[in-house]
């Protein structure tokens, strides 16, 4: 079946007969990565059928439910070692902007969150930046840490006993030792395998961006699944990859959850341009290009839960929904999305107006996805007693 779409799609024939294939498609049939590639480019007379089967499948395992993480955003520290050709975040040490965040401030921004109804603490941060600035081992020592990972777990533990925010940490490339240290604190962990290309000059430019090695990042990926932690990955869409690339690197996140039914969430997050930046001249994709990619993802990944952030496709960002999404990521009452910050996020009222036009609901979610918290509330102790006290009969953030 798949090989047959495959076929058709490349013979460019009528809509009537793609429409007769993607059909199966929603109905159980794989859908062949050469299927996958040709949907991509599809032209705008297939579209509509390609929405539909997405659709149909979130439906069949999402129903009327879209959920987002009510967070603040806490950018631990923004040196990093790597020099990504997209990023506005991190910094050199004495730059402009340049920033490690103290315990103080950490505590502050959480507990501010915490009177505006937030319960996920979002850690960002550089990549391993001890590692080539003699500022930041300074600063670490100062602080009374060995390393970057090191404060990160001590501020994770923190928030966690002083708050009743949950930590999840997005600190880059993690060995298993380090998952498993953080999980104490953690109940899911996160690394964007961006793309399983090698042929990203331009993102990723040679000998600048030791951290971007795909097979490190999947190894990563890996480790998480094989210690039972629940992850939150995602693929960066514009960034010099082809429409093949995208494919594989969805399909190698698929490999790893059937594998170890540990990727609680895959997002689809679009390349923005941004002045200061190497790829500032770089062309974004367009709405047309995301929801043709997500459309594709929750062909191929079917039950799994996907992800578009709504600050990165406005105005419009409702046209998501029709594309298969059930979920919008973290929204943030208080602080910037430190990553994109010339893109605000929408109000939370607006984002349930929105939601609920398209016939979907909005719910709250916790960092950690309902049908994988009980995994984390087996492990007991402080982590698991909080999760629990957190969530509703459905798993969900429970109403305050």
């Amino acid at each position: 079946m798949a090989r047959a779409l495959a076929s058709i799609l490349s013979s460019k024939i009528s809509p009537g007969d793609v429409a007769a294939l993607l059909r199966e498609v929603r109905d159980g049939a794989p859908l062949s990565p050469e299927a996958a590639v040709e949907l991509l480019g599809c032209d705008d007379r297939t579209l509509p059928e390609l929405l539909s089967a997405a659709s149909t499948i979130k439906e069949r395992y999402h129903p009327g439910v879209i959920s987002y993480s009510r967070k603040v955003f806490i950018p631990l520290t923004n040196l990093c070692r790597d020099y990504c050709g997209y990023c506005t975040f991190r910094r050199d040490p004495g730059e402009s902007g340049a920033h490690t965040m103290t315990p103080d401030e950490v505590l502050s921004v959480a507990r501010q969150g915490e009177k505006l109804g937030c319960t996920e603490a979002l850690f960002s941060l550089g990549d391993r930046p001890e590692a080539v600035f003699p500022e930041m081992r300074a600063m670490l020592r100062r602080l009374g840490y060995r390393s970057t990972l090191h404060y990160l777990e001590a501020m994770c533990e923190l928030v966690l006993r002083e708050t009743k925010l949950l930590p999840h940490a997005n600190p880059g490339l993690l060995s298993a030792n380090w998952i498993e240290r953080l999980r104490v604190s953690n109940p899911s962990l996160g690394l964007m395998l961006e793309s399983t290309s090698t042929n990203l000059s331009a993102a990723h430019p040679a000998q600048r961006t030791p951290d971007k090695d795909p097979a490190l990042r999947m190894r990563t990926i890996e480790d998480a699944g094989k210690l039972g932690v629940p992850f939150t990955t995602g693929i960066l869409i514009g960034i010099g990859e082809s429409m093949e690339d995208r494919v594989e690197s969805l399909l190698a996140i698929r490999r790893l959850h059937n594998e170890y039914g540990h990727v609680q969430e895959v997002i689809i997050q679009n390349f923005r341009a941004k002045p200061r930046i190497p790829m500032a001249a770089w062309p974004e994709p367009d709405t047309a290009d995301m929801i043709r990619t997500i459309a594709v993802a929750r062909l191929l990944l079917r039950e799994m839960n996907i992800q578009a952030p709504p600050n990165l496709t406005a105005p419009g960002y409702e046209r998501l929904l029709e594309a298969g999404i059930n979920d919008w990521g973290g929204i943030s009452p208080l602080t910037p999305d430190f990553i994109n910050p010339e893109a605000p996020w929408p109000h939370l009222l607006e984002l349930q107006q929105r939601t609920e036009a398209a016939g979907q609901r909005l719910v709250q979610r916790l960092p950690v996805y309902p049908e994988f918290a009980p995994r984390v509330i087996a492990r007991r102790g402080l982590l698991g007693e909080r999760l629990l006290s957190m969530s509703d009969h459905h798993g969900y953030a429970r109403a305050a």
